[in-house]
C-alpha cells in the first residue's frame, strides 16, 4: 500500500436518505482503489459502510442540517470508517436475526466484517466507527 501520510481523509455530507448508502459505498470503493487497498479490505468496507449507513438512516435522525457525516481514512493498520447522524433513542447493536428475517443483520455484518467497532454518543449525534484491516 501507498504510504499513509499521503492519504488524506475523506469527509462526505450525504441527504438522509436511502440513496446515500450506493454514493458512500462507490465513493469508499474508487478511493480505496486509487489508493492500493487489497481487493478483500476493499470489498469489506464497502459492505461495512452500506450497513453503517443503511442503519443511520433506518434507525436514526438527520444531522441538524438535514444530513449525515460519511468519513473515512487510511492508515498503516487498514481504512478507518465512521458515519454521524442525530443519534436515536438506543444504541447499535447486535441482534441475533431469525433465518426467516429480512432485516437486523446489519451490525452482524460489521462485526464479522470488522477488525473492531464502536460507538460515540453525546445528545445530539452518534457516531459508528468500524476498522478494517488491510
Amino acid at each position: 500500500m501507498v504510504s499513509s501520510s499521503v492519504r488524506a481523509p475523506v469527509s462526505l455530507r450525504l441527504p438522509f436518505a436511502a440513496s446515500s448508502v450506493a454514493v458512500a459505498r462507490q465513493r469508499l470503493k474508487d478511493w480505496m482503489t486509487e489508493h492500493e487497498g487489497p481487493h478483500d479490505a476493499v470489498e469489506d468496507a464497502r459492505v461495512v459502510i452500506s450497513e453503517l449507513v443503511a442503519n443511520a438512516v433506518r434507525h436514526a435522525r438527520p444531522l441538524s442540517d438535514g444530513h449525515i457525516l460519511v468519513t473515512w481514512t487510511m492508515a498503516d493498520s487498514g481504512v478507518e470508517l465512521a458515519v454521524t447522524d442525530g443519534g436515536s433513542p438506543t444504541r447499535p447493536h447486535h441482534v441475533q436475526a431469525p433465518p426467516t428475517a429480512t432485516a437486523g443483520r446489519g451490525m452482524a455484518i460489521v462485526e464479522t466484517l470488522a477488525h473492531e467497532w464502536w460507538t460515540e454518543r453525546t445528545p445530539s449525534r452518534t457516531t459508528v466507527h468500524a476498522r478494517i484491516r488491510g
